[in-house]
C-alpha cells in the first residue's frame, strides 16, 4: 500500500511501518512542562530514558511524582466513598481549563479532611445509636424477666400467708422466711449483670460461665427476634439478651472477662420499676434525636460527594496527566548549566513538522525567551515499529499486536487480517439470518459512534464498541457464507432457483433417504436446499466443510510464507530466501498443496477416490498402483517426485542456515553461534511438526 489520499486524513502505509528517526530536543527548563504536555497530546514521540542508571528517588522530579501519587490516593478515596454511597462520577463534567494544579492539591486536601471528619462523626453517632438500640432491648427484655419474677414471688407469698398451700405440698418452703430473719448478717446479697451475646455463642457462653463459677450463678436468656447491628463491627448479628445473677466480687470479675472474650456487650439495669420506665423513655428520646442527627449528617455527606462527583473525572484526568508529564521529565537529562533539559526519542519522519509546531507553541505559551532546539540524530539502533491506523483499521491492528508486533519495516499482517480474520470467523458462523442480526447491531454502534465516544460504557459494551468495524466485517462475511451454506436460522431457501433434485415417486415416502433423483441443472449458488433434512446431510456437509477448511488453511499458510519472501527481499537477506522461503514452500505444497489439488480435482470430476487412502499410501507404499483412487494420468510419478522433494526440503531447512549464520557471526560474537543454531533448528522443527500434525 502506497501513500495516498488527502483531505483531513493523513496518508497511510499499512503494509510496512512508518520510517522512524531518532531526534534530540534541547528544552529550556521554564518551558519543559508545557513542551512535554503538548508532545504528549500529539502522541508522535517516544522518549528514551536518559537516566536509566538512576533510581526513581534520585531523579529530578521525584517530589512532584510523590505529590501526584498522594493526590491520586485522595481521588481513589473519593471513588471508594462514592461507590459506598451509590454516587457515580459524572460522565459530563464541566470543563474548566483554568484549574491550577497547586490549587487543586489544596482543594483535594480540604475535601478529604471534610469527608474524613463527616465519616468519623457519622460512625461515632451510628455507634452510639446502635448501643442505645441494644440498651433499649436489654431494658425491655430484662424488665419483662424481673416483672414476671416479682409477680410470681408476690403471688407465692400471698398463697403462703393465706394458708392455701398444705403442709405436705411440694411447693411448701422448707425454711420459712421468719427463720431467716433471726440473723440478718447471714443473708447473702446477689448481684446481677445484663447485656447481649451473639446467638451462635450463647450456648458456649452459658457453659463457660457455669464452669468458671462452679454453678454458683443463675443465667436467664431471651431471644431477640430481629438481627441487631453490632456497635463494634457494624454488621447485622442475631443476639440474645442475658441476665446473670452471681454472688461475690470474684465471680463478678470472672463473668466480666468471659463477656469480653465472647464479645458480649454489657448494659446497666435499674432494680426499681419506676427507674426502668424512666430509662426506657430517656433512651427512646435519645434514639430519636440521634436518628435525626444521623440523617442530617448523611444528607450533608451525600451532597458533598455529589459535588465531588461532578468534577471527579476532570480532576482524575488532570492528576494522571501531570503524573505522566513528570514521569517523562524524569527521563530527560539536565544540561551542565542546569538551564535546559536534553531529550531523545523516536518519531515518525512525517511528524517532524508537527513536533516543531508543538515546540514553538510551548515556547510561546510559557513566555520563554529561548526556544527549544530540534535536531535529527544518526544512529544504528533498531527503531520501534509504528503503524498509522484509523478507526476502521485500529481494531484489526490491535488483534495482530496482541500476538506480536512486527519488526521495524517488516511486512504487516494487519493488512491481510482485515479480510482473513472476519472471513474465517464467517466460515464457522455461516448463517445469513444471524449475520443480518449481527450487522444491524453493529450498525447501531457505527451510526451513533459520535455520541457513544463521549459516554462511559461498561466493560463488555466498551469492548464491543471498540471492535464495531471488526464485527461489521464479520457480519458481512457471515451473510456471504450463510448464502453459500443456504442457511437462514438453519432453514434452507430456494433463493437462486429450484432444487436440482426431486422425489423418485409421487408419494415421496423415501425422500429422506435415497429417494431423491437429479432432474434439473445444478443449483447455481451454494448448497442445494434439498440436502437439508436428509440422512446424508451431516456426512455431506462435514466432508464439504472439512475439505474447504483444508483449502483455506493451506492458502493462509502459503500467504504467511510468501510474506516472509517479501521481508527477505526488502532487507536483502538472500539467506532467508534460499534456505527458508524456498524449502518451506516446497515442503508445504508437496504435501498439503498436493492434497488441495486432489480435493479440487475430485470436486470437478465427481470421482469416488478415497483421498485418505491416497495420502496415507503415498508415504507407506509410494510405488503401488492407485487403482480406483487415481484421479489423473501419471499421478503415481507425480507423487514420487513430490515425496522426494518434501523429504529433501527438511534437511534443506534445518542444516545449511545455522552453519552459514555461524560463518557470518563467528568473528563478531564467537560464543553465540550455538544459540543461533539451536534457535533456527527449533523454529524449523516446530514448522515441520505443525504441518505434519495438521
Amino acid at each position: 500500500m502506497g501513500d495516498g489520499g488527502g483531505g483531513c486524513c493523513p496518508p497511510m502505509d499499512l503494509f510496512r511501518s512508518e520510517p522512524m528517526q531518532l531526534v534530540q530536543l534541547i528544552i529550556p527548563i521554564e518551558s519543559a512542562h508545557l513542551t512535554v504536555s503538548y508532545l504528549g497530546d500529539l502522541g508522535l514521540l517516544q522518549f528514551k530514558d536518559l537516566n536509566a542508571e538512576k533510581s526513581p528517588f534520585q531523579r529530578t522530579y521525584a517530589n512532584q511524582i510523590k505529590k501526584c501519587g498522594e493526590m491520586a490516593r485522595k481521588l481513589r478515596f473519593f471513588r471508594e466513598q462514592m461507590s459506598k454511597t451509590g454516587v457515580s462520577p459524572s460522565a459530563k463534567s464541566v470543563a474548566r481549563a483554568d484549574i491550577d494544579f497547586d490549587d487543586l492539591e489544596v482543594k483535594l486536601g480540604e475535601l478529604e479532611a471534610e469527608v474524613v471528619e463527616v465519616n468519623a462523626n457519622n460512625e461515632k453517632l451510628q455507634r452510639q445509636y446502635n448501643e442505645l438500640l441494644e440498651y433499649k432491648l436489654v431494658l425491655l427484655k430484662t424488665g419483662e424477666f424481673f416483672y414476671s419474677a416479682q409477680s410470681g414471688a408476690a403471688a407465692q407469698q400471698r398463697e403462703v400467708e393465706s394458708g392455701l398451700l398444705g403442709e405436705g405440698s411440694m411447693e411448701t418452703p422448707l425454711l420459712q422466711e421468719r427463720d431467716n430473719l433471726v440473723d440478718s448478717s447471714k443473708q447473702v446479697k446477689l448481684g446481677y449483670l445484663s447485656g447481649l451475646v451473639p446467638r451462635e455463642k450463647s450456648m458456649a457462653f452459658e457453659r463457660i460461665i457455669f464452669r468458671a463459677t462452679r454453678g454458683n450463678v443463675f443465667l436467664k436468656q431471651a431471644v431477640v427476634e430481629d438481627p441487631v447491628t453490632d456497635p463494634v463491627s457494624g454488621e447485622k448479628v442475631e443476639k440474645n439478651v442475658f441476665v446473670v445473677f452471681y454472688s461475690g466480687e470474684r465471680a463478678k470479675n470472672k463473668i466480666f472477662k468471659i463477656c469480653e472474650a465472647f464479645g458480649a456487650n454489657r448494659y446497666p439495669f435499674p432494680e426499681e420499676l419506676s427507674k426502668q420506665a424512666q430509662m426506657i423513655t430517656e433512651v427512646s428520646g435519645r434514639l430519636s434525636e440521634l436518628k435525626t442527627t444521623i440523617d442530617v449528617g448523611l444528607s450533608h455527606r451525600g451532597s458533598l460527594l455529589q459535588n465531588i462527583s461532578d468534577q471527579f473525572e476532570q480532576w482524575n484526568l488532570i492528576v494522571r496527566k501531570e503524573k505522566s508529564i513528570y514521569h517523562t521529565l524524569n527521563m530527560l537529562s539536565i544540561d551542565v548549566t542546569k538551564k535546559c533539559l536534553v531529550a531523545e526519542g523516536w518519531s515518525p519522519v512525517f511528524a517532524t513538522k508537527q513536533i516543531q509546531d508543538a515546540l514553538e507553541r510551548a515556547t510561546f505559551d510559557s513566555n520563554s525567551q529561548v526556544g527549544a532546539i530540534f535536531q535529527v540524530l544518526h544512529t544504528r539502533e533498531s527503531p520501534p515499529t509504528y503503524f498509522r491506523a484509523n478507526k476502521f483499521t485500529s481494531a484489526f491492528q490491535e488483534i495482530v499486536d496482541a500476538y506480536g508486533v512486527a519488526k521495524y519495516q517488516e511486512a504487516n499482517p494487519g493488512v491481510y487480517t482485515i479480510v482473513t480474520f472476519p472471513f474465517l470467523f464467517a466460515v464457522m458462523f455461516g448463517d445469513w439470518g444471524h449475520g443480518i442480526c449481527l450487522l444491524l447491531a453493529t450498525l447501531y454502534f457505527i451510526i451513533r459512534e459520535k455520541q457513544l465516544l463521549n459516554q462511559k460504557l461498561g466493560d463488555i459494551m466498551q469492548m464491543t464498541f471498540g471492535g464495531r468495524y471488526v464485527i461489521m466485517m464479520m457480519a458481512l462475511f457471515s451473510i456471504y457464507t450463510g448464502l453459500i451454506y443456504n442457511e437462514f436460522f438453519s432453514v434452507p431457501f430456494e433463493l437462486f432457483g429450484s432444487s436440482a433434485y426431486a422425489c423418485r415417486d409421487l408419494s415421496c415416502r423415501d425422500a429422506s433417504t435415497v429417494g431423491l433423483i437429479k432432474v434439473g441443472p445444478t443449483y447455481p449458488f451454494g448448497v442445494d436446499p434439498a440436502w437439508h433434512g436428509t440422512r446424508s446431510e451431516l456426512p455431506f456437509l462435514n466432508s464439504l466443510k472439512m475439505k474447504m477448511s483444508i483449502l483455506l488453511g493451506v492458502a493462509q499458510m502459503n500467504l504467511g510464507i510468501i510474506l516472509s519472501y517479501f521481508n527477505a527481499k526488502f532487507f536483502s537477506n538472500a539467506l532467508n530466501i534460499w534456505f527458508q522461503f524456498i524449502p518451506q514452500m516446497i515442503f508445504l505444497n508437496s504435501l498439503f498443496g498436493y492434497l488441495s489439488l486432489l480435493i479440487i480435482l475430485k470436486w470437478c470430476t465427481g470421482s469416488q477416490a478415497d483421498l485418505y487412502h491416497v495420502m496415507i499410501y503415498m508415504f507407506l507404499s509410494p510405488t503401488d498402483d492407485l487403482g480406483e483412487n487415481q484421479l489423473f494420468v501419471g499421478q503415481k510419478t507425480v507423487q514420487l517426485v513430490l515425496l522426494v522433494l518434501a523429504l529433501a526440503a527438511v534437511p534443506w531447512m534445518l542444516l545449511p542456515k545455522p552453519f552459514l549464520l555461524k560463518k557470518q557471526y563467528q568473528e563478531r560474537t564467537p560464543s553465540s553461534w550455538r544459540q543461533i543454531m539451536v534457535h533456527m533448528t527449533m523454529r524449523n522443527l516446530n514448522l515441520v511438526r505443525f504441518l505434519c500434525t495438521n
